[in-house]
């Protein structure tokens, strides 16, 4: 059986450590990428050497950016007084796709989990309080995954700003959904969030 060149051996290898895609995955984006060479190839090498000299970490909110302070953080119109507190830049991402908060973000960079060791001190929960503490702030809106270690870290969280208004997303039935489709923790949210219409 004939084997990719070394070299081709290890992007295949480095490929398949991103998420969502193993082996097989790797193997077919790296084989697609060497037969496009001047149109996928050689541009996305360029790309990411320029991220990879420029992408930075927001000394603020946690954002990625190519500066200290994200453009969201830089931005006078986003200081509303309202921080909406995510997990991971990703989730950030998410919120901004939708366009419907107008505030500042703060990025934790994980929850807390006691099975895994992770502390407030390993996230960014003393630099959330820190900002609340500069910042004129009015209100936290935590935006957290709806598991038990998200949950976990929202209580916290709530618990360490007394005197600041702290809000969670609500938590249900998805736009378009079917009950027949949602699991019971889905369904035992979304009736315990209901609202008079």
């Amino acid at each position: 059986m004939t084997r990719p060149p070394s070299d081709i051996e290890d992007l295949i290898g480095l490929m398949a450590r991103l998420p969502g895609l193993g082996p097989r995955s790797a193997r077919r984006a790296v084989l697609q990428l060497v037969k496009k060479r001047g149109q996928l190839l050689l541009p996305l090498s360029e790309a990411m050497a320029k991220v990879g000299q420029t992408a930075r970490e927001c000394l603020t909110c946690g954002n990625i950016g190519t500066s200290d302070t994200c453009d969201i953080c830089a931005d006078p119109r986003r200081a509303t007084g309202q921080i909406c507190v995510v997990e991971d830049v990703a989730d950030l991402w998410a919120m901004e796709r939708a366009g419907v908060f107008r505030g500042r973000y703060h990025v934790l960079g994980g929850t807390l989990s006691a099975l895994d060791d992770i502390g407030p001190e390993e996230l960014r929960i003393p630099r959330l309080k820190s900002r609340v503490a500069e910042e004129t702030v009015s209100e936290i809106i935590l935006a957290l995954p709806a598991t038990i270690d998200g949950q976990t870290t929202a209580h916290y969280i709530a618990g360490e700003l007394p005197g600041i208004t702290v809000t969670s997303l609500a938590q249900g039935v998805p736009v378009g959904g079917e009950l027949d489709y949602l699991d019971d923790g889905t369904i035992t949210a979304a009736l315990n969030a209901r609202k008079a219409l």
